[in-house]
């Protein structure tokens, strides 16, 4: 993924959801909706989100160490699950029980044109960061279907903008049908219902996302393409005969490691595998730029 556009999404979405939390609890304040209040909160934990997430990328270009000699590239994933943690705790949680809390004791808004003018608001804004975070998903996807792209992404701060934006336009209309239903019926626990819906969107979105992150962080391999495209590099040296085995590990999302065994002649000379080995090496790199750490070992293939 394009480090500009991942920037980019990460800051839309920041910027979108501070004014977003500003005018909720403004909302919150003048109406008492419990919708409201919860929306608020949505909006600061997307907001501490998206620090995370470029927390996470800074973190992730420090220079490699003896002690952690492959780089902090996953640095990235481990700070994508902390958003995860954050959804669940201060999004989630507190939107279920903030619900439960408004149906046992309803209360008729006050005030409700405050918390119509914001969700409209807040609707237009969070419709902005997902427009920025699907444009510049376009360009990594390649036709690619979204599921797909969400489920397959080795970098996460897209796939994760995505799913939040999405969330988030998903809990604004949950929270303009919950305040329409208490304002309409006069019957305050329709707001508590939406506070409701919201808490269980957060609560599947933070759980399908630590989920990937949990993926990432034990260690996948390369995509489909990759490897396809590792093996045709390999095979194609003149002194290679075939590929015993072929691992590959994202060590982060712009750092595939490769390991093979590859077979060779008999009868070559120590020198002529060191040429092929550095002929292969040079051969996947080209092939796939990010493959940057490569362990080739030699072997007589038996059958």
């Amino acid at each position: 993924m394009s480090e500009s556009g991942g920037t980019r999404a990460v800051f839309a979405a920041l910027l979108a959801n501070l004014g977003i939390a500003v005018s909720k609890f403004a909302a919150y304040f003048f109406t008492g909706s419990s919708s409201m209040l919860s929306e608020g909160l949505h909006s600061v934990a997307d907001s501490g989100n998206q620090v995370l997430l470029m927390v996470g990328r800074k973190r992730a270009r420090r220079a490699a160490t003896e002690e952690h000699p492959f780089g902090y590239g996953r640095s990235r994933y481990v700070y994508a699950f902390i958003v995860s943690i954050v959804l669940f705790s201060l999004g989630g949680i507190f939107a279920l029980a903030e619900g439960v809390l408004k149906i046992a004791h309803p209360e008729e808004l006050k005030s409700p044109v405050w918390a119509f003018a914001v969700l409209i608001v807040a609707i237009a804004l969070e419709a902005f960061s997902l427009r920025t975070a699907v444009k510049e998903s376009n360009h990594e996807r390649r036709g690619v279907p979204w599921d797909r792209f969400v489920r397959g992404a080795k970098a996460p701060e897209l796939p994760v903008v995505l799913l939040e934006d999405t969330g988030a336009l998903l809990g604004l209309v949950f929270a303009l049908f919950g305040v329409s239903a208490a304002v309409i019926t006069r019957d305050g626990r329709w707001d508590g219902a939406g506070s409701l819906a919201i808490g269980a969107l957060l609560v599947v979105i933070a759980i399908f996302l630590a989920l990937e992150m949990n993926s990432l962080l034990i260690g996948e391999s390369g995509s489909a393409e990759h490897v396809a495209a590792i093996r045709k590099a390999i095979e194609a040296g003149e002194d290679i005969e075939r590929i015993i085995h072929l691992k590959t590990l994202h060590l982060g999302p712009d750092t595939l490691m490769v390991a093979a065994k590859i077979a060779v002649r008999n009868d070559e000379t120590a020198a002529s595998v060191a040429r092929a080995i550095d002929a292969a090496e040079s051969r996947i790199r080209s092939a796939v730029p990010i493959a940057h750490v490569i362990y080739l070992e030699p072997d007589i293939f038996r059958k």
